[in-house]
Formats: structure tokens, C-alpha cells, sequence
């Protein structure tokens, strides 16, 4: 006779093999191969917990409601995109440039525009003292989105230009992500100061359940974007918060962010304002109509695609830069920054640089840099030598020899500095910059914009910032890479493992 105990072994089996059946079944649908194999490995060796996190993190999609929202604000930004004046923009640019401005527009929706310019801002501090500047010029509206926002010393200079701002009548919108901010000292007394000034804020993403707000926890609206007027705006790796990001680990190991930030002049500011406008409206529903106070804000009904060719309004020329704003995340199914990514590496016939400071590359990637270099174009990686992170960096790291074997130069970024500008160059005269790291993150997961540029004296800038970064920059090579001991080389490759599961 069979006791209850060899049933309940046999109802374990049988419930273990279903797992596995139909994790072979679901598992590998529409995923990355890699990303695949690693969550069939997860579940087949620790089936219950392996299910249960890939029922919570296993889909990279915003939830349905959310993915008509973001199919609704992709029709405005093609809508935005329709007002592109090629005769402008395209007449002078090879042709491998054009057809990735055309795929960047078919799957980001924002057109490539002339006459702008940017200014590189490196300096902590007065990056932020900058924007502080700027937000005191506006006479009409600021728009601030930050991934992660907070008010502390460092900071108090740009909120306190926010409160000026609003007290002679300047409509302030503030947007950031709910996640990244909560855990951070100061959250609390960042939203009673947004209230207390009187701003429009929301959060970003929002993990609130039981107010129906809940998608996959670690997808994350990763931009930095501040707007002033729709004349001067301003993009790239900074957060604001202070350098240390009020951490306590960061506190005692001394780090301290080090950031670049472009302040745009010039048409392409309405386009990255487009970007703050669609992530509002995602957010509340809620139209901005540029010039107006929040009491006139259009709720819901109104139909984004109408605004789109009031946004692109063509100012005067203000510089040599043709610029493409490209915003990417869950919400485009295409991952468009890493095809831009991909297509730039395979133009390239001069040179690259990219910096980053979460390198956690996909197959396609590191076959790009890797055969750039076996056609003769030299390659630069600048990371930093020690990670915030440590799951990432050793994931990262994993990665060294076999960049170092293909011939790329991999310069490590001294402690105690991040090096957490996000940007790099093709060549003399196309560059990119942004929010975007390029890992599977940034690719699939974040909410990221870059900008594309092309104009060769903001590339000789970059440059130049890129030459600073290699003068303090310790150059790793393979054979002390291989000296790393037995310790280290486990630890990434189980880092590099994890990487894969999305």
C-alpha cells in the first residue's frame, strides 16, 4: 500500500517535470538565445525559485494598458518626425548616415534637425549651478526628469531656482523614477519640497499595487532631461543628487560620480522635449501644451498626434550640429538605441571610443566591436577600474579577455571615481550621447534617450574629453588580466550568467 508520503513524492516529480516541460515550452519564445538559456538554467536548477522569479521579472513588456499608451505617444513622435526637412538635414551626409536616421526615426519617431548647437559640461557642481542658471532665465516653463532626483547640499541650488521660478509664475513640471529615488535618503524630503513649492510632479514607473500602478519591478525610466522654454535643454549621465548619491557604502568607500552633460541650443530642443511630453503623458494622462498653466492642461481625450507638428517649430539657427534625438526602452519593441549602436560600429572606418560605465555586452555587440578591429579600426573602452555595483561589474568584467584578445584597449578609470558618462565616437564627425549604457539593461529593460550627432567640431570636444579621460586612465592589459586570481574569473562568469536574464 502507498503512503502519503510516496504520493507527495510522486506529486513533487510529476509538478517538477511540468515545470521543466513547460519552461522548454514559454521560456525561449521571442527571447534572446542567451537570455533564454539562462532562465531555462535557473528553473531547471532551482525549479520553484527559478519560476517564481521569472514570473515576476521574466517578461520585459509594460503592462498592456501601458503598451497602448506608449502606441498612442510612437504614432505622435512619428507624427513629430513628419516635419523633418531633408533638403536641410540629409543633402550632405553619407549615405550609411541617412539610413540610420531613417531607421531611427522609424523606430523612435524623431526626425534629424540642422542648426543646433552643445556645450560638454563635465564638471559636477557647476553642471548642476548651470541648469540652476537656466531654470532662472525661464519665463515660461521647465520641464525636469531626472531617474533619480533628491535634494540635499549639492542640490539645493537647483531647487531653490525651481521655487524662484514658480514664484514669478513659471509652470515647473517634475518627473522621477519612483524606484530609483525612494531608496535614497532624502526621498521623502524631495517630495514635500516639490509640494511645498508648489510644483507639478509625478513619479516615473510607479510600484504601487494597490493603487493598480505595478509592471515588472526592475523596468526603469533611466532618462535625465531638463527643458527651459523649449530654447536650451539639457541631456546626459548626471542625476540630481549629490556626487556620492547620499549612499552610505558609496560614503565610506569615498566614490564619486563622475558625469557629462550636453546643454543643447537649437531646434532639436522642441524634439527632446517631445521626449519629457510623452513620458507625462504616459504617467497621467495628461497633455502639455506648451505655454500653459496646469489648470489648462488637456486631460486624457485629446489625441497626442495632433501636437506633433506644433512641437517641431524650427527656431533660428543656433549652431553647425545636426542632432537626432533617439528615445528607447520597453516601449519600443525593436530595441532602437542598440541597432543605432550597432550601426554606427559597422560604419566606422577611422577610429571608436565608447565609454561606459555598465559594459555588459549582448553576441551582436561584441561582434561588431570585435570585427571593427579586425578590419583595422582602432578601439578605445574607458570603464572604471572599480564598480558601484557588484553584480554588474564582475559581469563587465567578465568580458575583458576576450576584448582584450580581439585588440580592443580597455582603459580603467582610477578610484575612487565612476566613470559614469555615457557617450562615443565613430570616426571624426558622428558621436553619440545620453543616458544609455550599453548593456542588456539599457537595450531592453530602461527607459533611455541618446542624441546623435554629427558635426565635427562637437566630436573634437568629445574628443578632447575622451583625451582627458586616457591621461588619468591606467591601460589594462591581457597579461595582467590573466593574473587575476581563480576567485575573481568564477565570480564574473556567475555574474555574466545572471546578466542574461530578462
Amino acid at each position: 500500500m502507498f503512503t502519503s508520503a510516496w504520493w507527495w513524492a510522486s506529486a513533487l516529480v510529476v509538478v517538477d517535470l511540468a515545470i521543466r516541460v513547460l519552461a522548454i515550452i514559454f521560456v525561449p519564445r521571442n527571447r534572446r538565445p542567451t537570455s533564454g538559456m539562462a532562465w531555462l538554467l535557473a528553473i531547471f536548477l532551482i525549479p520553484y525559485f527559478g519560476v517564481i522569479a521569472f514570473l515576476l521579472i521574466g517578461s520585459p513588456k509594460l503592462p498592456r494598458k501601458r503598451r497602448e499608451v506608449q502606441e498612442e505617444i510612437n504614432t505622435f513622435m512619428r507624427a513629430v518626425s513628419a516635419e523633418e526637412r531633408l533638403e536641410d538635414t540629409h543633402g550632405n551626409n553619407p549615405a550609411w548616415f541617412n539610413s540610420l536616421v531613417r531607421m531611427n526615426a522609424v523606430y523612435g519617431g524623431l526626425p534629424l534637425l540642422a542648426g543646433n548647437s552643445g556645450t560638454l559640461l563635465g564638471d559636477y557642481e557647476q553642471t548642476i549651478a548651470a541648469m540652476a542658471d537656466a531654470v532662472d532665465s525661464a519665463t515660461g516653463y521647465v520641464h525636469v526628469q531626472f531617474y533619480i532626483l533628491g535634494v540635499d547640499a549639492t542640490t539645493a541650488g537647483f531647487f531653490d531656482a525651481l521655487e524662484r521660478a514658480i514664484a514669478r509664475g513659471v509652470t515647473v513640471n517634475v518627473m522621477l523614477d519612483h524606484w530609483a529615488s525612494r531608496g535614497k535618503r532624502d526621498y521623502a524630503a524631495t517630495k514635500a519640497r516639490l509640494d511645498a513649492m508648489g510644483a507639478n510632479w509625478t513619479l516615473m514607473l510607479p510600484l504601487q499595487p494597490l493603487k493598480g500602478k505595478f509592471q515588472r519591478p526592475d523596468l526603469r525610466n533611466h532618462r535625465k532631461i531638463l527643458v527651459i522654454d523649449g530654447t536650451v535643454g539639457y541631456m546626459g549621465s548626471l542625476n540630481m543628487i549629490s556626487r556620492d548619491y547620499n549612499v552610505k557604502k558609496n560614503i565610506r568607500r569615498g566614490l564619486k560620480w563622475k558625469e557629462l552633460v550636453v546643454e543643447l541650443r537649437g531646434p532639436g530642443v522642441s524634439t527632446l522635449d517631445a521626449v519629457f511630453i510623452s513620458d507625462w503623458y504616459s504617467e497621467t494622462g495628461e497633455v502639455i501644451l506648451q505655454g500653459v498653466r496646469r489648470a489648462e492642461l488637456v486631460s486624457g481625450g485629446e489625441s497626442l498626434s495632433r501636437l506633433g507638428s506644433a512641437l517641431v517649430d524650427h527656431r533660428a539657427d543656433a549652431g553647425t550640429m545636426l542632432i537626432q534625438v533617439v528615445p528607447s526602452g520597453p516601449g519600443f519593441e525593436r530595441e532602437n538605441n542598440l541597432r543605432l549602436f550597432l550601426g554606427l560600429i559597422h560604419a566606422a572606418q577611422q577610429r571608436i571610443v565608447i565609454t561606459s560605465p555598465y559594459f555588459v555586452p549582448d553576441e551582436s555587440l561584441l561582434y561588431a566591436i570585435s570585427s571593427a578591429v579586425a578590419r583595422g579600426v582602432p578601439v578605445d573602452l574607458f570603464v572604471s577600474e572599480i564598480g558601484d555595483q557588484a553584480l554588474v561589474h564582475h559581469a563587465q568584467r567578465s568580458y575583458y579577455e576576450q576584448l582584450l584578445r580581439a585588440g580592443v584597449r580597455i582603459f580603467l578609470y582610477p578610484a575612487p571615481y565612476i566613470l559614469h558618462a555615457k557617450h562615443f565616437t565613430i570616426d571624426d564627425e558622428v558621436a553619440m550621447i545620453g543616458s544609455s549604457n550599453m548593456d542588456m539593461r539599457s537595450f531592453s529593460l530602461n527607459m533611455e534617450v541618446s542624441m546623435l550627432v554629427r558635426d565635427a567640431g562637437f566630436v573634437a570636444r568629445l574628443r578632447a574629453v575622451e583625451d582627458e579621460y586616457r591621461e588619468v586612465s591606467r591601460m589594462l592589459t591581457l597579461e595582467e588580466w590573466m593574473r587575476q586570481p581563480l576567485r575573481s574569473t568564477v565570480l564574473d562568469n556567475l555574474a555574466r550568467l545572471t546578466s542574461a536574464l530578462q
